[in-house]
């Protein structure tokens, strides 16, 4: 069994546009792609888990979805980097939850975020060991989906939506600048067990 590092899409690996629909739109965030080389050449699986809730709500079609991945991949591969899978909840929240006080920490679906059902899949489908993976991603829902999920760390990147998200920097294991900067303090904290 290996350890995955889950890794949130939207702020985290690529820029973050609200309802991203168009490969034109997809930008790598700097040194995105050599953090996922770094965890890759650690031994990590790396996966996507992402909220794409503008496909229920209507924003985008599924083959919108497909299309900015396939060029999020493309651009990683052009920089040497490469994910191992992607999962995708299109699921919207329920009405009420945008205004919700809790609407970041309330599960209202196995696979959406903070739900673990993503990881948990990705998990079985890929023989992969909770108890050594590391969760990253910009948002609570991310860092709270690791922790539902039983992985070993959480970390909290600062890019996307994270320099507005004081609760995940409390709620994580570690709050780091970027992508890079979090493989980086992941990779030097085994390198001392």
């Amino acid at each position: 069994m290996h350890p995955a590092a889950f890794l949130d899409r939207d702020g985290t690996i690529i820029r973050e546009v609200h309802y991203i629909s168009r490969p034109d739109q997809v930008e790598i965030l700097p040194r995105a792609a050599d953090a996922i080389k770094l965890l890759a050449a650690a031994g990590y699986t790396c996966i996507i888990v992402s909220n794409q809730s503008g496909v229920g709500r209507g924003k985008l079609t599924e083959a919108d979805m497909h299309a900015v991945q396939a060029e999020v991949d493309h651009q990683l591969a052009a920089a040497g980097a490469k994910l191992h899978a992607a999962y995708f909840c299109t699921v919207p929240p329920p009405p009420d939850t945008d205004t919700a006080p809790d609407r970041r920490s309330r599960v209202d679906h196995p696979d959406r975020k903070p739900g673990p059902g993503m990881l948990l899949r990705a998990a079985r489908e890929h023989n992969l060991d909770l108890t050594r993976s590391v969760m990253v991603g910009d948002m609570l829902s991310d860092i709270l989906a690791g922790k539902n999920a039983g992985v070993a760390t959480t970390i909290h990147v600062k890019t996307g939506h994270g320099a507005t998200q004081p609760e995940a920097m409390k709620q994580a294991d570690f709050a780091a600048q970027d992508l890079y900067d979090a493989a980086r303090w992941l990779l030097a904290r085994a390198n001392k067990s």
